[in-house]
């Protein structure tokens, strides 16, 4: 009698393309050795191939240009059922958007006055439509940005789809996504990029082919020119030099460093389903720029079990990793040098760009002192995640940090910050002509002078 041997292969080479599949094997009786070289050629007609091959990506290429374009991201057998999936959720957010309307909004509210309607579709998902979440565990999504972060772990940040609007909105503005005021100087965060590995990267999918979208090559890798600069700040709205469109065909994808300069061209009324995804990294050489969640865990809890299980497997990295933060907190509280090094070789292992995880982890201590301040847990939700320039969909995470210290503790840490805090003062001070600008605040390019974390250590006796 014929035997069936049911095997797990995370990564094989067949006819030089990598794949990730579930197979069977038939008229075999003996049990096969995964550790064995395997003639697959000769077990094509036992072989059974359930899923897709996984695209080969080059990280260089994306640290080089600032973006890839590869085609085919949604499987061509997915696409039309994709395709309805999100639009049935497009549908349950017009209903949402339309009973949170302000009294002055039309009755269709965000839907009818936004130039981008944007659905955060983990939050109208249901195991009917969960092959939406799915795509976003695909190996054409998660596996490739896990591979070009250098990472040993990835996980999902954002889940968006991006629409037409109903009326003719035009060009939104040339931008970057990212502010150096908020995070940290421009060129520490390219540098710490482009000598290690990004630590997030973005992703635009179109459900229908999409030109909406311009790019700047290579413009994640330097500052504004002087050129760029006065464009941005009077013709934000017009083609740049230097910018291309991003043509993708339907089920196309393009991933690309969100530090580059972009832009939506033309917000019109044709017809616009675009997936936006972000992924950040786990065990890379760096702390990343976006090292939160726009989702909250329990919205897995409905749909299939593997999409719930891998939520809870992303959720228990971010908790890990706010476990070190804590301990770095900890270490710098009570001043010991050693403790502190380690955490931060441990979550930032890279030996260059140590000072912009340094930086990212005083803009925390700051979100952290604020949230602990006896006037801010008066104030409103919607109040608390103004304060520290949050988004209500990762506001929580803020929060529950924030309930691991005292606020002695909090306060005590942000001072232990504070000879960082005025350097980048000072040189933003310098820089930057109009902090309410968000083009001006691209121009807090430089990292503090002759600091470095030995003088970090230093400062805390000051």
């Amino acid at each position: 009698m014929l035997e069936m041997i049911s095997l797990y292969l995370s990564s094989k080479t067949y006819q030089h393309r990598t794949l990730n599949f579930t197979f069977s094997v038939t008229g075999c009786a003996e049990p096969i050795d995964l550790f064995t070289k395997v003639n697959i050629e000769s077990l094509n007609k036992s072989i059974h191939i359930v899923e897709e091959t996984v695209m080969e990506v080059n990280p260089a290429q994306l640290l080089e240009n600032g973006y890839i374009i590869l085609p085919q991201v949604i499987p061509p057998k997915q696409l039309d059922h994709l395709r309805h999936s999100f639009e049935t959720l497009v549908e349950r957010q017009k209903i949402v958007w339309a009973k949170e309307r302000n009294a002055e909004d039309p009755s269709g509210g965000v839907w009818e006055t936004s130039a981008q309607p944007r659905v955060f579709f983990n939050e109208v998902v249901d195991q009917e439509t969960d092959n939406t979440v799915r795509f976003c565990l695909h190996q054409n999504t998660l596996g490739v940005s896990q591979k070009l972060m250098s990472a040993t772990n990835a996980a999902v940040t954002l889940m968006a789809l991006m629409c037409n609007p109903v009326k003719d909105h035009g060009p939104a503005s040339w931008h970057r996504d990212i502010d150096p005021v908020h995070q940290a100087p421009l060129n520490g965060m390219q540098m710490d990029m482009i000598k290690n590995a990004p630590g997030y990267v973005q992703w635009n999918i179109p459900l229908y082919d999409d030109d909406v979208f311009w790019i700047v090559p290579g413009s994640h890798r330097r500052p504004n020119t002087t050129e760029e600069h006065q464009h941005l700040l009077t013709r934000p709205q017009k083609p740049i030099p230097g910018g291309i469109p991003v043509e993708l065909k339907a089920g196309d994808g393009v991933v690309y460093s969100h530090i580059m300069l972009h832009w939506g061209s033309n917000y019109s009324t044709k017809l616009r389903r675009t997936i936006h995804l972000g992924y950040r990294a786990f065990g890379s050489p760096v702390y990343p720029i976006v090292n939160h969640y726009y989702w909250q865990s329990d919205f897995a809890q409905k749909l299939s079990r593997s999409i719930s299980d891998q939520f809870t497997h992303f959720s228990q990295l971010h908790s890990a990793q706010c476990d070190l933060v804590e301990s770095i907190f900890r270490a710098v509280e009570t001043k010991k040098a050693g403790p502190f090094l380690e955490g931060i070789y441990t979550l930032h292992p890279g030996e260059e760009g140590r000072m912009v995880c340094l930086i990212f982890l005083s803009k925390l201590a700051d979100k952290v002192r604020i949230l602990k301040q006896p006037e801010t847990q008066k104030m409103s939700v919607k109040e608390r995640t103004s304060a520290i320039s949050e988004h209500r969909l990762n506001f929580y995470l803020f929060e529950d940090f924030a309930q691991r210290f005292t606020v002695d503790e909090a306060n005590l840490i942000w001072q232990r910050f504070a000879t960082l805090y005025e350097l980048i003062q000072k040189e933003t001070s310098r820089a930057v002509l109009d902090l309410s600008s968000r083009v001006e605040r691209y121009q807090l390019v430089n990292m503090p002078i002759n600091f470095n974390l030995p003088d970090f250590i230093q400062s805390w006796e000051n």
